[in-house]
C-alpha cells in the first residue's frame, strides 16, 4: 500500500455542503464553523463538477467581491460545483458579465433607482401596503401575512417597476417557483428559463411599439438604439423581476417573523419610528438570507487572500451571510440588536455586483413594516414559532406561511 503523502503536500480537506433545510433563522452550521477555523476553505455542492473556494469573512469577501482579477464571465460553459442543477443567471447577462459589459449593462438601469422613480415608487408601494392592511384588517385575524400582504405588495411594485401586467404576475409566480428550485432537474430548469426568456422577449417587442413609464420600455429603447442586446435586456428583467418576488417576499416576511419573536426590541421601534431604517439594516445582516451561495467567479491570475493562495482559473464562491457574523468586526454578531452600529452589512453583496435592486428592496421592507407596526399595534403569531413551515428545497430561505393575529 502507497503511503499517504506528507501533510505539507496534502491538498486542503474538501467539505461537503449538504444544504440540509434549516427552519426559522438558523444559521447554516458548515460556513458558520469556517468563518471561525478556515475562513478560505474548499467546498463541493450537491451540483457540478470539481470543487471550489469558499470565502466567508468579511475582509475576504469584500476582497474577492471588489477585485476585477476574479472574473464571472468566465462561468460561461463551465459546470462549477453548485447548489442548483443549472446555472441561475443565463449567459450574456449582466450577472455574468465583467468590465465593460457590465458596465455598460449597470448604466442603463442606473436611472430606473433614481431619485425621481424610488420617490414615485415609494409613495405607490405605501398606498398599495395601506389597501392590503386595509383589507386584511376587515377579513379579521387570523391572516397569513406572506399570503395577503407580503407577496402581493412585493409582485405589485415589482410590476409597476418593470411594466409586467397585472393579469401575468401568476405566470411569473408559477416560473419563480421552478427557476429558484434545488430540486428540480437541469432540462426542468432550462425549459423555465426559457419560457421566461421568451416572454420578456415578447413583452419587450410590445414595449417598442407602446412604451411606457416602466423599465422594459426603457430597455426597450436602449436596444432599439443598439445599447443592448436582446439576451442582456431578457436577463435583466428576469433578474429584477425574480429578486423582486421571492428574494424580497421572502425577506421580508422573515422580517416580521423576527420582530414577533423578539417583542421586547420591537416596542422600541415602535415607540420611535425613525429608528426603523437602523433597524431594516440590522435586520438584513442577521437574517441568513439564502441556502447556498450565488454566483461564483473565476480567478485569472494567482491571488492571495486569507493567507490562502487562489490559483489561476480556480472557482470561488462568497458567502455575504456569514461575512454579516464575522466576530472581528460585529459584537456578538450572532444576537440581533435593532440598535446596532457597526460595519455596514453586506446583505446585498459589494463591488461591482452590488444588487441593482438594493434600494428598492430597503424601501420596500421599510414601508411594509411601518404599514404593519402601525396598523397593528397588538400584532403577533398566532401560532407558536415552532410550528411555522420554513422553505426546502428552494434558493431564498422564508416562511411558507407566516399565521398572525393582532
Amino acid at each position: 500500500m502507497t503511503p499517504p503523502p506528507p501533510a505539507e503536500h496534502r491538498g486542503p480537506v474538501v467539505h461537503d455542503w449538504a444544504l440540509a433545510p434549516l427552519p426559522d433563522t438558523v444559521f447554516d452550521p458548515l460556513p458558520h464553523r469556517l468563518l471561525r477555523e478556515e475562513p478560505v476553505a474548499r467546498v463541493r455542492l450537491r451540483h457540478g463538477e470539481g470543487d471550489a473556494w469558499l470565502v466567508t469573512r468579511y475582509e475576504d469577501v469584500k476582497q474577492i467581491a471588489s477585485d476585477p482579477r476574479l472574473s464571472r464571465a468566465l462561468t460561461v460553459g463551465r459546470p462549477v460545483t453548485s447548489m442548483t442543477p443549472h446555472t441561475l443567471a443565463p449567459a450574456g447577462g449582466v450577472g455574468r458579465a465583467d468590465p465593460p459589459d457590465h458596465t455598460r449593462l449597470r448604466k442603463l438601469i442606473a436611472p430606473t433607482f433614481g431619485r425621481r422613480r424610488m420617490t414615485a415608487l415609494r409613495e405607490h408601494t405605501r398606498r398599495t401596503a395601506d389597501a392590503l392592511a386595509l383589507r386584511m384588517a376587515g377579513a379579521g385575524p387570523p391572516a397569513d401575512l406572506a399570503e395577503h400582504f407580503v407577496g402581493p405588495l412585493a409582485a405589485t411594485v415589482i410590476a409597476e417597476l418593470l411594466g409586467v401586467p397585472t393579469a401575468d404576475l401568476d405566470l411569473v409566480e408559477r416560473w419563480r417557483a421552478g427557476v429558484l428550485s434545488t430540486d428540480t432537474t437541469e432540462a426542468e430548469g432550462e425549459s423555465v428559463k426559457k419560457e421566461i426568456a421568451g416572454y420578456f422577449a415578447d413583452l419587450a417587442r410590445h414595449r417598442t411599439e407602446h412604451p411606457g413609464d416602466d423599465l422594459v420600455s426603457e430597455l426597450a429603447a436602449a436596444r432599439a438604439a443598439g445599447g443592448i442586446s436582446t439576451p442582456e435586456l431578457v436577463s435583466m428583467a428576469v433578474m429584477l423581476t425574480l429578486n423582486g418576488l421571492d428574494a424580497v417576499r421572502n425577506i421580508v416576511a422573515t422580517m416580521v417573523y423576527v420582530l414577533l419573536v423578539h417583542p421586547e426590541q420591537t416596542a422600541k421601534i415602535r415607540a420611535e419610528p425613525d429608528r426603523l431604517p437602523g433597524a431594516v439594516d440590522e435586520l438584513l445582516r442577521y437574517i441568513p438570507q439564502r441556502n447556498g451561495v450565488g454566483m461564483p467567479r473565476i480567478a485569472t491570475a494567482d491571488i492571495e487572500v486569507g493567507g490562502v493562495t487562489v490559483r489561476e482559473g480556480e472557482a470561488v464562491y462568497v458567502f455575504y451571510p456569514a461575512a454579516n457574523r464575522d466576530p472581528s468586526v460585529y459584537t456578538e454578531p450572532d444576537r440581533l440588536d435593532l440598535a446596532r452600529n457597526e460595519a455596514p452589512h453586506l446583505a446585498f453583496g459589494h463591488g461591482a455586483h452590488y444588487c441593482a435592486g438594493a434600494q428598492l428592496a430597503r424601501m420596500e421592507a421599510e414601508v411594509m413594516l411601518s404599514t404593519l407596526l402601525t396598523r397593528f399595534p397588538g400584532l403577533a403569531t398566532a401560532v407558536e414559532p415552532e410550528r411555522i413551515a420554513w422553505r426546502r428545497g428552494t434558493v431564498n430561505r422564508g416562511p411558507v406561511t407566516l399565521p398572525v393575529t393582532w
